[in-house]
Order: C-alpha cells, then structure tokens, then sequence
C-alpha cells in the first residue's frame, strides 16, 4: 500500500501572531560591483508542517481576515530580531505595504521608527523599507510620503520593490523618490536572449541615472542573464544564482560565486574606432586600506603625492570601498579640531562610499554614460579602475570627458551624414578588431532591391526616407551590447552580429523593412503592387516594391591566419551579390569555408 502524502496540518492565523511564530529567511542583495553582499532581504515563513508556512497563503488569509496590517508589523520586527541576533552586517530589507505604513503612521505619527523597531539596538540606518503595493497608492500619496519621509529622516532608505508589477509605476516613483528601485523579476527572466526586455531594463535605467535611483536586478537565476545584468551595469542583483533564502545571513559570498564576479565578462563588443578602454585613462595612485589606515594616513599621502586628486579605499583582497577626494578632505581637515576628533579614526570616515567603478576593458564609448548620469561627482572623485574586480588605479574626470570628446569627433569625421551611422573605414576597424578576438561573428551585407527606380520616381527626399527607414529598423533589431552597425554608403547596409540567434534578427530586419518599406509608396501604387519607371536602359518596365536583400558572412577568426578586413567586406559583398542575382531575401555563407574553397 503506498504511504499517502503528508497534508500540512490547518494553522490559526490569530494564534501565530499572538505566539510569535513567524521566522525569518534572508535572501543576499549583492553588489556585482565590489563582488561582495551589500544586505538581505528579509522574507517570513509560518510556522514548519503548517498550511500557512509559505508566504503567499500566509499573506492571503492575513487579507482575507483583514489582519494584514497586523501580520506586515510582526514580520517586520522578525526579520529585525533575527538580523541582531545573528549579529548580521550589511543592509536589512524589510517589506512593507503602502497601506500598513498609511495604518500605522496614522495611528502613531512620528514615532513610527521607533515603533516599529521596538524593542531593538539594529541602528535605523541599515535598514531599507520596501514598498510592496498592489493596490492603488494615489488617493494616499500624501499620507504616504509623510511616512516615508520620517523614516527617513531616523537613517532609513526607502525602496520600490517589483517596479513594473503591481502599483509600481513611474507616478510613485516620481511622488515617493526611493533611493532604490527594485525591478521585478519578469524582465529578468531570460534578458539574456530577449532584446526586448534589454531595451526596457535599459530605458529604466537611464530614467533612474536620470533621478540618481540605484537598481535592484530581482530574480537572477541563470548566468546568460547575470551577465546580461552586468553588461547594463546594474550595480546590485538579487536570486537564487546569487544566494536562496536561508535562516542565517552571509557574511560574505562563496569563492567561486567571488571569484566569477571578480572577472569582468569578455567586452561583447570590441571598442569604437579611436575609443580604446578605460585602460588608457588609468594612472598608478597609491590606495588606502580600511582595516589599516586613518585619516592621518590618508593626510599624508595626500601631502606626498601633490598631483594626487583622490584616494581609493580598499578592503583587504583590494577591492574598492570608497573613494576620498582632496579637495573634501583638505577642508574636512582645515577646520578646527578636526584633526584632533577624527585623525585616528578610519579612513572611511570622509569618503564616498559609492564610488564611479570601471573595469580596465570597458570601452570608452560606453563610459560615456557617464557622462549624462545624474550623478557628477565623477567631475571631482574621478573614478575607480578596476581589473577582475581588484583595484587597478584612477582616473580623472577630466580626461574622462576629453577622451570622450574626442571619440565623438572621431566617430562624426566618419559617419554617413544621413544616417549618422559609421562609415567605410570605422567598418573596417570593427573588422579588424573583431577578427582579432577569438569568438565567430556575422557580416551582414544589406541592399535594397529596386530603390534606384523608386527614387528616380519619388526624388531624393523620399530615396533619403526609405533609407533612413533601413538604418532605424536595423539598429532596433540589432542588440547593441553585442552588434555593430553601419553605413557604406547609397543603400548599402554592413551590420557585424555577434548575437547568437544572428539568423533570426536577420529575418526579422527583413520582415520588418520588407512591410514597412510600402507605407512610402502612394495609394495608386499601393494598389498596384509596384510602380512604372525606366530601368538602367531606359526602357519603361514595372517594379514591384523595394525590399530588403541580406547576404550574411560567418567568419570564424581562429581558422582565418593572416587576413585583412577589405577581404572579409570583399568576401560579404560576393553573398550580397548572390542575392541580387538570385533574387532571394536572405543567402548565407561562411568564411573561411565555401568561399575560401
């Protein structure tokens, strides 16, 4: 007879609030940049063998009941129990609903903090609010924001957790400004492949750069998306690739998850023609170390090293903590006293704990970012090289911005002055950069079919339309962390993919073009499929639609020896030949291979 399933015995809401019988699991947040656990989130569980163990059916009757206020406190003040009791480091994320904070800011004013840190020594100021809400927030925005700015004020930080789910939305955001944002899970799960939800996360990103907001990647799970994390530089990362929940926090990472973060992922994209790496900004600096110097030190080197405009702060593995610019510390230290308070204590007490990070092998190109962000202290700090996630050296901002500068006239001097995209000699150098790495990659070789009859119709206006048409469709379809885009020239496309689903882009590049290509034709033309117009012999003929023909290269470096870039273009522009001739949408090949042969 076969052993029946174990059923969770039935458990009394009301009887577990009032026993205490709520525990805590913490979840690690990571910070991917210095490869370290920033804090935990703590999530609740029921009592063990019950049907209210898990928190969504413990959370659904508290609703039901009408006790979820009630529940949200005792979770609250567990998870900050079990956080000093484990005498845990870092910060602590807590969950709150809007409408508990509104309820109980209601019913205790200004001692909210204190109230719900009752009965505990865990200082305020590790500790970050999340806002969970699914319900509509806006008819209690102003309650809201009074509660949230008193916690604040007691040290707290504020986070908006799931944005994108639920009630969290850009209007509270806009109202309640956390200092975090936690992006739900959904557009994480399989960002690595879906270029969709690249471009969304990417459009959030710029949106928090823009209101100086750091991020949260909930729900890494895979290493294809962790990496897809790190190549938007989201600073913080949370699932279960990273740490599960578990009943003790980390003090610190497994040496393998330390290690895999501590080496930068290859660049997907070698660096813009002239642009070079954050390498070439690097100068040599000596560095301080938390567990070893103090303020003094730190005022010594400064008067040693007369050209030195910052100091780095370093752990004991040299991973950067912080970052002491000069010119703060030396009026830190001009005022009166402030030698004789603070000279001895470490040197973390004057810096700036979130520090500008660049890997060596970045490119300039996307340093530039940088440059746009909310935050400019960059101007005066400089910023932290880094190399496997170790400290490297500084930079200066100002040769931050000039390099910058002069990769965008670089890249202007040789961009197609209609499509702005670059032209015949950055392709090259793409080329030339891309044969010298090691992974196989894609030349694509676009042309449109009958575009000289349509613009000898319609003029140069409408020509320079279906151009510009070309070059939008292909940049969306391209992921731009990995492919590169350009202009020969006339209606001539070469596009470089280093995406793995390359083929499908293509595809849909020319399905994409291929419909959209008719809506520049007028209604009779529409109508008739095509248009009336003299062919490269003067002899009036009909022509169908302009469509989009791509020849594709496969080149695989490592087979190729000693090899120019002209031939690569040579040999991708025979394809895009053969599906002229041919009359087909999409011809590939490989190179070395059939065409070598």
């Amino acid at each position: 007879m076969a052993a029946s399933a174990t059923v969770p015995e039935p458990a009394c809401l009301a009887a577990i609030l009032q026993s205490r019988q709520l525990s805590p699991r913490f979840q690690p947040v990571v910070d991917l940049a210095h490869s370290r656990v920033f804090g935990h989130e703590s999530l609740i569980r029921g009592p063990q063998g019950t049907d209210l163990h898990l928190p969504d059916a413990l959370f659904t009757e508290a609703r039901r009941q009408g006790l979820h206020p009630q529940l949200e406190l005792a979770s609250f003040r567990a998870g900050v129990q079990g956080f000093q009791e484990r005498e845990a480091r870092g910060k602590l994320f807590l969950n709150l609903s809007g409408s508990a904070l509104i309820h109980y800011w209601t019913l205790w004013g200004p001692a909210l903090p204190a109230k719900l840190l009752k009965g505990s020594s865990v200082d305020p100021a590790s500790i970050v609010v999340e806002l969970t809400e699914h319900d509509p927030l806006s008819p209690h925005m102003n309650a809201l924001a009074s509660a949230l700015a008193c916690l604040r004020e007691h040290g707290m930080r504020i986070a908006l957790d799931d944005y994108g789910a639920g009630g969290s939305n850009l209007q509270v955001w806009a109202e309640l400004q956390p200092d975090l944002i936690k992006i739900d899970r959904y557009f994480f799960d399989g960002i690595g492949r879906d270029e969709r939800k690249r471009h969304m996360v990417d459009a959030i990103m710029k949106v928090a750069r823009h209101l100086g907001t750091s991020i949260v990647a909930e729900g890494i799970e895979t290493a294809d998306d962790l990496a897809a994390v790190r190549d938007l530089d989201i600073r913080y990362a949370q699932g279960w690739l990273l740490g599960r929940p578990e009943e003790s926090p980390l003090d610190e990472l497994a040496p393998t998850l330390q290690q895999s973060l501590r080496v930068r992922p290859p660049a997907p994209r070698p660096a813009r023609p002239g642009g070079g790496t954050a390498a070439s900004l690097r100068v040599q600096a000596p560095a301080a170390l938390l567990h070893k110097h103090t303020n003094d030190d730190v005022h010594r080197l400064f008067l040693e090293h007369k050209d030195l405009h910052a100091v780095a702060v370093l752990d004991e593995q040299q991973r950067p903590l912080g970052i002491i610019n000069r010119r703060d510390f030396s009026e830190h230290y001009a005022q009166r006293y402030t030698r004789e308070l603070f000279g001895r204590d470490p040197c973390s007490t004057f810096m700036n704990s979130e520090p500008v990070l660049v890997d060596a092998d970045v490119s300039i190109d996307q340093l530039s970012r940088v440059l746009v962000s909310e935050d400019q202290r960059y101007l005066m700090d400089g910023l932290i090289i880094t190399r496997n996630g170790c400290y490297d050296g500084l930079a200066t901002g100002e040769t931050l911005v000039r390099s910058v500068t002069e990769m965008r006239i670089e890249a202007a001097r040789y961009a197609n002055p209609l499509t702005s995209l670059p032209g015949n000699i950055p392709i090259s150098r793409h080329i030339s950069a891309l044969l010298e790495e090691a992974g196989d990659f894609t030349v694509c070789y676009g042309d449109l079919n009958n575009f000289k009859p349509f613009n000898d119709v319609y003029g140069y206006w409408r020509g320079d339309d279906m151009i510009l048409l070309a070059a939008e469709i292909i940049k969306r379809h391209c992921d731009p962390q990995r492919d590169f885009v350009g202009h020969v020239g006339g209606d001539d496309f070469v596009f470089m993919m280093r995406s793995p689903d390359w083929r499908d882009r293509a595809r849909r590049i020319i399905a994409d073009f291929n419909a959209r290509a008719i809506d520049l034709y007028d209604d009779d033309a529409r109508r008739r499929g095509g248009i009336e117009a003299e062919d490269r012999y003067g002899v009036p003929r009909f022509f169908p639609f302009v469509t989009l023909g791509v020849g594709t290269l496969t080149v695989t470096p490592a087979l190729c020896g000693r090899i120019r870039p002209e031939d690569i273009a040579s040999a991708a522009a025979h394809v895009k030949h053969k599906v002229k001739h041919a009359n087909l949408s999409l011809v590939s090949e490989s190179y070395p291979g059939a065409l070598a042969a």
